[in-house]
């Protein structure tokens, strides 16, 4: 996994989890369901790159 892509994928999943709080202080459920998409989405790039990295090992 390059580092770039290390980066992009805490950076997403930071964004999500504050989306997530903000969403959860402002009672904006849609808000708060967009954090937990984003850290999702973050979390399933993160694993899409180490499954790459093992394979080119």
């Amino acid at each position: 996994m390059s580092y770039d892509d290390k980066i992009g994928n805490a950076t997403e999943n930071t964004a999500g989890k504050v989306k997530e709080g903000v969403g959860r202080a402002t009672d904006n459920e849609r808000l708060e369901a967009e954090g937990r998409n984003d850290q999702a989405s973050a979390n399933l790039k993160q694993a899409g790159e180490k499954i790459k990295d093992a394979f080119k090992s």
